[in-house]
């Protein structure tokens, strides 16, 4: 190599060198199952969250942020921009032996993150196809991965039950399966991980943390006790008499005790300053004993696995310093998939680069609060229903077999009512000052924070016709989001114009479908025939 090539090498590595350098840290934090009133910053007053008031207050808090009604949809459409129906996720979730992943013709945002000098890691759950090793982190672009494959299992001994003939252990360090955290609580040791990756990282170069938690999603479910927290947590809710409820808020209390710790590493390090930081919830919460769990999206309609609000209207916010606007609340709607080509962006890169895309870059729009770039989405179109739900504008439609067991309205669990604080026409009157002020890690002046009252969710009281009105079944019906956001008035018959519309975007998007990837169980990758763990089972 002569000496002028040799200069020009060395001259473009240094540059390479000194942008990667300059790109913001980003951690991603995924909550599983965490229900819409499961926060205070959302004014739950059963349950205090002041490490997660403390960054939403001081961040973007997403008032109109939508994601999938499941596990692995969401997962994947955070991971790679695209929308469900385009990756074959679009239903159900990855049950433990069934052979299919998210496509491997997909790169992922670790990948794509990589290609501008990001160190990648991940820890916690995956949730995204493990039956070849080639579906698993360390092949799709991540340099260490602590965690588990499946959707489930126990938060101490960490199996997981697919069905009764299907048991077996489900935790790796890379791409070797780990028994040194037996009897160890994930949400704590996930934790542990993450810590201890900020502080061995060289902040020379730009960090990629994906840290989706096991918490609070139940555990397994034919145990009869689900729900798994250590007592110093659960003791911090005496006021919540429902055993089931006081023990999910324990849940909730040690995944913020966790997000604090990972963030006063961040700031131990000198990371904090160059990071940002998404906080996201991966579906509604399964509320009134959905799945064994104890969650709650009360005043919303729904729960996890509907398309009603409470099923796909996501508990998310922003946090960053370089946001150029800060503090405040995005009424713009936004949706999960918009988060790979959005960071991509914050990371310096060009989202242009990446094809195919269903998610909109809205850097530029959220550390601005900028004007709205979306103007619809769609929630999902499964043809195995068949359903579907599409919101475009204001108004949301919603047709096939929408859930009518979960469809209903769940208050907490253990409350009067009849009493004036938990009248469903009060629900909403919470002064929000005065739940902020009470539930935030420092003192603060009430006053800072007056901004936020939009986030209260003001229904009305319940009309008696709202369980009736609608049978999508029978027929589209139609919602106006911002002045009905609980669902209770069906208007499809007052615009039939509107619906026609809407329900010609969704034959559209029909026409774009791939067909879903789900399979049945494959008794070969039973963990009976695998020394008794879930592992990659085909070559």
């Amino acid at each position: 190599m002569t000496e002028p090539v040799i200069h020009v090498v060395l001259i473009t590595l240094l540059m390479f060198l000194v942008e990667a350098a300059s790109r913001p840290n980003i951690v991603v934090i995924v909550a599983d199952d965490l229900g819409w009133n499961d926060v205070s910053f959302h004014g739950s007053d059963q349950i205090s969250t002041p490490h997660l008031d403390e960054l939403a207050y001081k961040g973007v808090l997403l008032k109109n942020y939508y994601v999938s009604p499941i596990c692995t949809p969401t997962r994947g459409a955070l991971m790679s921009g695209r929308h469900p129906i385009h990756t074959g996720l679009q239903h159900s979730v990855i049950m433990g032996s069934e052979p299919y992943g998210l496509p491997l013709n997909v790169s992922i945002m670790p990948e794509w993150l990589q290609k501008l000098g990001y160190r990648t890691h991940m820890v916690g759950k995956w949730h995204l196809g493990f039956f070849r090793k080639e579906y698993t982190p360390l092949f799709r672009g991540f340099e260490s991965h602590y965690g588990y494959y499946l959707g489930c299992g126990d938060y101490y001994d960490h199996s997981s039950e697919a069905t009764p003939e299907y048991f077996g252990y489900d935790f790796w360090r890379n791409n070797t399966v780990d028994y040194t955290s037996i009897g160890q609580y994930s949400t704590e040791i996930f934790t542990k991980e993450a810590v201890n990756i900020i502080n061995n990282h060289n902040p020379s170069q730009p960090l990629f943390l994906y840290l989706p938690y096991q918490a609070v999603h139940s555990g397994n479910l034919p145990d009869g006790n689900p729900l798994q927290a250590p007592q110093k947590y659960i003791k911090r809710f005496p006021h919540i008499k429902n055993t089931k409820r006081r023990t999910y808020a324990g849940m909730v209390s040690a995944l913020d005790d966790a997000v604090g710790t990972v963030v006063d590493a961040l700031k131990t390090q000198g990371l904090y300053d160059n990071s940002v930081i998404l906080f996201t919830t991966d579906n509604g919460g399964p509320a009134n004993g959905f799945d064994g769990n104890a969650a709650n999206n009360f005043p919303l309609r729904g729960v996890k696995a509907t398309l009603w609000e409470g099923g796909v209207r996501g508990t998310g916010f922003l946090h960053s310093p370089i946001l150029q606007k800060q503090g405040y609340i995005a009424e713009q709607m936004i949706h999960v998939c918009d988060w790979l080509p959005t960071l991509y962006r914050a990371a310096g890169g060009n989202p242009k680069q990446i094809k195919d895309l269903d998610g909109y870059d809205l850097w530029d729009m959220l550390s601005n609060n900028g004007k709205s770039i979306r103007t619809g989405m769609l929630h999902n179109i499964d043809p195995y229903g068949p359903k579907g739900a599409l919101r475009q504008g204001d108004y949301k439609l919603l047709y096939g077999k929408v859930s009518k067991t979960w469809g209903g309205w769940y208050p907490p669990w253990q409350v009067d009512t009849d009493s004036e604080t938990y009248h469903y026409d009060k629900m909403d009157s919470y002064n929000i000052d005065e739940v902020i002020k009470y539930f935030s890690v420092s003192n603060r002046n009430s006053k800072e924070f007056s901004m936020f009252s939009p986030l209260k969710i003001d229904c009305g009281p319940l009309p008696a016709n709202a369980s009736t009105n609608c049978d999508p079944e029978m027929a589209p019906c139609l919602y106006h989001i911002p002045s009905d956001p609980c669902e209770f008035h069906n208007i499809a018959d007052q615009h039939p114009d509107i619906v026609q519309n809407m329900m010609n975007i969704l034959s559209h998007y029909n026409s774009t479908m791939v067909p879903p990837l789900n399979k049945p169980q494959d008794p070969a990758g039973n963990p009976r025939n695998n020394n008794g763990a879930w592992v990659p089972w085909m070559k």
